[in-house]
């Protein structure tokens, strides 16, 4: 899969504080090209390399910087044998402090972890005995606690599918002690991006539902639970926002969040500082490479990568 020619992607500066995040000569580079819907990026410190989800061909690739691109695990999402729908692979990942890769599944409904022998466990796939819709993104707390989002996108039939359980799209937690699932939020009717601030007190919450596109910030109580949201960035409120889809906090708070047609990168206070524009649907961001201050963000059926500093 290389490299298309393309509109090329750009970078608009609103803000002279986004000089402070982003090299005044950044170039963005399309690192691969041929997906068909790319999405939750995490960089692999071990193996130093970027893992991401192409979820309609349910595989989860590796690219690597010295070898390029491979497979690293089919299926990724859906181990059945009848056709799934259009997006049946995973789609978030992340890992948790053992060094385990966590995937957000939509076809097996499900989030799980890889063990070392390669093979996966089931860390939830159930709310009161209840399936889940199809977990879209997840975030894990330095308790070990997991976070995750539960909207109907995954699903054949999204909203309206027959086997659909539970009727609403919630936002969960994991206990790191018992593996218990409890609910943290029903208010949104499309949850989608999850990610925490750097001290782990406050999680944020992208709705990526039309009427609703706004990212949403809660306390998070010592016990694990979360206080009343209040509203972090409405995208509705600047030209082209679109809604919220996968989006990471950096150290100094600033949220770098996919949104309609790019990355916008909005300072700890919600002022938009800047946007990079990919000039196509953008799905999610990582933070990697070997210094850490690389910006992947996986565009539709591309791989992108710009400098931060």
């Amino acid at each position: 899969m290389m490299a298309a020619a393309q509109e090329d992607p750009t970078i608009e500066r609103i803000d002279p504080a986004l000089d402070q995040l982003v090299p005044k000569d950044a170039a963005i580079e399309v690192l691969a090209t041929g997906f068909k819907w790319a999405e939750g990026p995490v960089w692999d410190e071990k193996s130093g390399e970027l893992l991401f989800s192409d979820i309609p061909n349910n595989v989860i690739h590796a690219w690597n910087p010295e070898t390029g691109l491979r497979d690293f695990m089919k299926p990724s999402g859906y181990t059945g044998i009848a056709d799934y729908g259009r997006e049946p692979g995973s789609n978030g990942l992340t890992f948790d402090a053992a060094g385990r890769l966590l995937c957000a599944e939509h076809g097996d409904r499900r989030i799980s972890a890889l063990t070392p022998n390669g093979g996966k466990i089931t860390l939830a796939d159930r709310f009161e005995g209840k399936r889940l819709n199809s977990p879209n993104d997840l975030v894990v707390h330095p308790s070990g606690a997991i976070y995750f989002t539960d909207p109907v996108y995954g699903l054949p039939g999204q909203a309206d599918d027959p086997h659909r359980e539970l009727d609403f799209c919630g936002v969960f937690r994991i206990d790191p002690d018992d593996g218990a699932v409890s609910l943290i939020s029903k208010e949104f009717n499309r949850p989608n991006g999850i990610a925490l601030s750097s001290d782990g007190k406050t999680l944020f919450v992208g709705s990526s539902d039309g009427s609703d596109p706004r990212i949403y910030a809660y306390p998070i109580r010592e016990e694990g639970g979360v206080g009343e949201r209040r509203v972090f960035f409405d995208m509705s409120k600047i030209e082209k926002g679109g809604g919220a889809d996968g989006f990471k906090v950096d150290a100094d708070g600033n949220v770098w969040t996919t949104g309609s047609g790019g990355l916008l990168i909005i300072s700890a206070e919600g002022k938009l500082l800047g946007r990079v524009w990919a000039h196509r649907p953008t799905a999610n961001i990582a933070f990697g490479g070997a210094d850490g201050k690389s910006v992947f963000i996986t565009a539709g059926d591309r791989l992108l990568r710009f400098p931060r500093l």
